[in-house]
């Protein structure tokens, strides 16, 4: 699939032999199923990380837009015919399994950026944890892009060009460019004391508390299965305090390619997440004969 510089499959953004070698492991078919074959026996080591700089950019956009990314069998939230894309960027702190407790520390602290949908329903069904559909997912180093590509179905990872995630007291600033299959975005934003929902987000969601709930209380991500019929599903453990979330105030924007084809051209609805202790719980596939469970928890109040 392609939309406007959004892929799933990987390209490196170097040159030369190391990167055709990077391009070759993280499309490589055979890997992919040596690995379903073999992982899928053994038990999901637990990966744990204390996550910090969360940023969310946020837009409502035409369903028809991202049609064409949406899986068989997956029906999105919508709103008046509008979806919600979010672009969820952040800073890992020692990313790596939690069995190894303190010595942890050992493992790097790559960026990452998820960006994603709502889902309302799976295979006809509400699915029991709050779920997002991964369009893509972006970090900024080679071991982290190449590594979740050969162990995750539902990550479909890409490494960018260049990522940077500035926090200070200032500001935060989120750009990342290319070349390669990463999509590209850059933006700019200072904390404000009032969290104020633009006027389509109060309508879509009638306050500021039931948005932040809505927005980031996710215990389930999603993807189609690269290769095969079906889903990848992750269960995440992510226990965001809503009180804890900053308003923010977009100063500076400017989308790439793939949020331009998404018709996300407007100043996105941002707000930081300054810290989260993060763990991915487990993956399994779901066929299309697999019925998701019923009564979702209401967690956006």
């Amino acid at each position: 699939m392609t939309v406007g510089g959004l892929v799933s499959r990987y390209q490196s953004p170097g040159r030369g032999l190391l990167a055709r070698i990077e391009n070759a492991i993280a499309n490589c078919e055979t890997l992919r199923t040596v690995r379903r074959a073999t992982l899928s026996r053994l038990p999901f080591p637990v990966l744990a990380s204390d996550v910090r700089s969360v940023l969310y950019a946020n837009w409502l956009i035409p369903v028809e837009a991202v049609a064409g990314w949406v899986p068989e069998g997956v029906e999105l939230e919508t709103f008046d015919d509008k979806v919600v894309l979010t672009v969820l960027s952040y800073r890992h702190g020692s990313f790596g399994p939690a069995f190894l407790g303190p010595l942890r520390r050992m493992f790097p602290s790559p960026r990452q950026s998820n960006w994603r949908l709502y889902v309302r329903r799976v295979h006809g069904r509400t699915p029991e944890r709050a779920t997002v559909l991964f369009l893509g997912n972006v970090f900024d180093s080679a071991l982290y892009a190449l590594g979740v590509r050969l162990v995750s179905d539902v990550m479909l990872s890409h490494r960018a060009g260049r990522f940077d995630l500035e926090d200070t007291e200032e500001r935060i600033r989120l750009s990342i460019t290319g070349p390669g299959s990463a999509p590209e975005l850059s933006l700019a934003a200072v904390r404000t004391a009032n969290g104020r929902l633009p006027a389509a987000f109060e309508a879509a969601f009638g306050g500021w508390g039931r948005a932040m709930g809505a927005l980031t209380l996710q215990d389930t991500a999603i993807a189609p299965l690269v290769g095969g019929e079906g889903l990848a599903s992750a269960d995440i453990d992510l226990p965001i305090a809503l009180e804890s979330i900053v308003p923010l105030t977009l100063t500076h924007f400017e989308p790439g390619a793939a949020l331009t084809a998404f018709g996300a051209t407007e100043p996105p609805f941002c707000f930081l997440v300054p810290e989260v202790p993060f763990r991915v719980l487990g993956e399994r596939i779901i066929r299309r004969s697999s019925a998701a469970p019923a009564a979702r928890p209401d967690r956006t109040g």
